[in-house]
């Protein structure tokens, strides 16, 4: 499942992975939150929290996650990424530079500093 993370500015998405994500997912949650950012505005930024509560993908749900990226180009200005999991932290350094936008990792216990590097620069409501 994936929930959203309420009371973020506008222009962010924050997203939480919890128990086995799986391609549904996406499609019912973090796909349209993703589309309703791109409607009205150029460049968004995400914050996704892949904690103690995130028990891995299905085969799919990796494969929307992948799609999610790929399907907006150039869309993501900031992608701040939370998690101990090493599998999670060596899959985003190595593949970081292929992430558009800038990507930085945090632990599980700094979701608030990843949330202010997330929103940090963005104009008041």
């Amino acid at each position: 499942m994936i929930e959203l993370i309420d009371g973020l500015p506008d222009g962010v998405v924050g997203l939480v992975a919890i128990g086995q994500i799986e391609s549904a997912d996406y499609d019912t949650v973090a796909a349209p939150a993703v589309k309703k950012a791109l409607e009205a505005h150029p460049r968004i930024r995400v914050i996704h929290v892949l904690d103690d509560r995130f028990d891995g993908y299905t085969a799919g749900g990796a494969w929307q996650d992948a799609v999610l990226g790929l399907a907006h180009p150039r869309s993501f200005d900031r992608i701040a990424v939370v998690s101990d999991a090493d599998s999670i932290r060596r899959l985003v350094t190595v593949a970081g530079w292929s992430i558009p936008g800038e990507v930085k990792l945090f632990p599980n216990g700094e979701l608030e500093q990843a949330t202010a590097w997330a929103i940090e620069g963005l104009e008041a409501p």
